[in-house]
């Protein structure tokens, strides 16, 4: 027999995470036989109970609670679920009256559903110049919104928060969820030891924390030795690239590349790069070769190379700083390559056509010197064979006269007279033979 009226218990607001389950509170006191029971949400059933008959569920996920039999659970909830709910038992009752027919008695209760939603994905980003940190950290897709905190731990592990010194937050919609952006500028003090800064994305509704680190990590090299180079106040850890065995995974460690490789041909360029992966804040570089003014980059452009030189490349930020020696050398020179060849017959097997072709030319033109001397040789030497003039007339020898062996006739004549004398004579013989 039931005795007086029936009362409900439930919550105003109930809160429930995504993806986990919902719990909308019905409770019947005092607990009561049920006739009936509906859950509706905006005035559509959600579910229907019958003793008499099986349960309905409308909703797939959603049944009747173990706790109580008129509660409801809903596993697990979407972001959809979120809205009102309506909670409706029915019961018998007759008053205490036994000789009276029962008369059924309903009972309602409206109340909220809120769906929480934590951060899906957190980013953070930076940029550096010295000494100067700007930080961004991003929080993504919560509901409500995340409280974003900052912290700092040296490298003993003690951490302590950043206090709220220029700091811009953002809150954005997207859609029914919100993104939360803090930044904040900071300074690393002179010598300051730091092993990580983090962003601490705080959701106290579905007590969730996630952290986003940023590790601080100073170049590193192999088998460095301190040594001081003038260009620097103070010793600097310095090691050559021939000395890094490259096998070492440790974060920081400063990686030297060579385009087209550290050993080229004569007058070939080549590019140096630098990279430290894992390095933060993001180093400095500076090359410098001999006693030339350094230049800022992480590249080095080498144009015509013509001799063996070692280059230097200095890597820093503000937790360390370290120098790499790297040499880069010449295999071969423009003349020696055939000149090697040409004497010790050993040619490379990729420079095989390269090399016959030269050697064809050469052969050629030193065949066809030979060939036109052979031949001015035969001229030459057959022309003084047959007495031939051909190249130049014969000169005659000059006429001389040995006075102690050529007496003159009369020595009162002057030497022209008898010549000329002479000359006229031998004409006429000549002209007038003798009979």
């Amino acid at each position: 027999t039931l005795i007086g009226t029936v009362d409900l218990k439930y919550d105003d607001v109930s809160y429930a995470t995504v993806h986990q389950s919902a719990f909308l509170r019905c409770g019947m006191m005092p607990v009561q036989p049920i006739k009936e029971l509906w859950w509706f949400k905006a005035d559509k059933t959600v579910y229907y109970y019958d003793p008499a008959s099986v349960d309905a569920a409308v909703v797939e996920r959603a049944r009747r609670s173990s706790r109580d039999n008129t509660s409801l659970e809903i596993h697990p909830t979407h972001l959809s679920d979120e809205g009102e709910y309506k909670c409706r038992i029915v019961v018998w009752d007759n008053t205490g009256n036994s000789t009276e027919p029962s008369v059924p008695i309903s009972k309602e209760a409206r109340m909220m559903l809120k769906v929480n939603v934590p951060p899906e994905k957190v980013e953070i980003t930076h940029l550096t110049s010295g000494r100067n940190l700007s930080l961004r950290c991003k929080s993504e897709g919560a509901k409500p919104p995340a409280d974003i905190l900052w912290t700092k731990t040296s490298p003993d592990g003690v951490e302590t928060e950043i206090p709220d010194l220029s700091k811009t937050r953002e809150i954005e919609p997207a859609g029914e969820l919100y993104d939360t952006a803090e930044q904040i500028f900071y300074q690393l003090e002179e010598n300051e030891m730091i092993a990580k800064i983090s962003c601490v994305v705080r959701h106290h509704n579905t007590n969730t924390t996630i952290y986003k680190n940023i590790t601080f990590v100073s170049p590193a090299i192999q088998n460095a030795l301190k040594v001081t180079i003038q260009r620097f106040a103070e010793p600097v850890l310095y090691s050559s690239i021939e000395n890094q065995d490259g096998q070492d995974n440790k974060a920081g460690l400063v990686k030297i590349s060579a385009d087209p490789g550290f050993k080229v041909p004569y007058n070939t360029s080549v590019t140096l790069k630098a990279a430290a992966p894992g390095v933060f804040p993001e180093p400095r570089y500076l090359w410098w070769v001999g006693d030339q003014t350094g230049i800022a980059g992480r590249e080095l452009r080498i144009d015509n190379l013509e001799e063996d030189k070692s280059y230097y490349v200095l890597a820093e930020n503000p937790l360390g700083r370290v120098v790499l020696e790297v040499p880069v050398h010449i295999t071969t020179s423009d003349y020696s390559q055939w000149n090697d060849s040409s004497r010790d017959g050993d040619v490379n097997e990729g420079d095989t056509t390269e090399g016959l072709d030269t050697g064809a030319i050469i052969g050629i033109v030193i065949g066809a010197l030979i060939a036109v001397f052979f031949i001015g040789f035969a001229v030459w030497y057959w022309t003084i064979r047959d007495g031939t003039q051909v190249f130049s007339p014969k000169k005659e020898k000059p006429h001389t006269i040995d006075e102690e062996t050529v007496p003159f006739r009369s020595t009162e004549k002057p030497l022209l007279r008898t010549i000329s004398t002479q000359t006229l004579e031998g004409r006429r013989s000549r002209r007038e033979p003798s009979i």
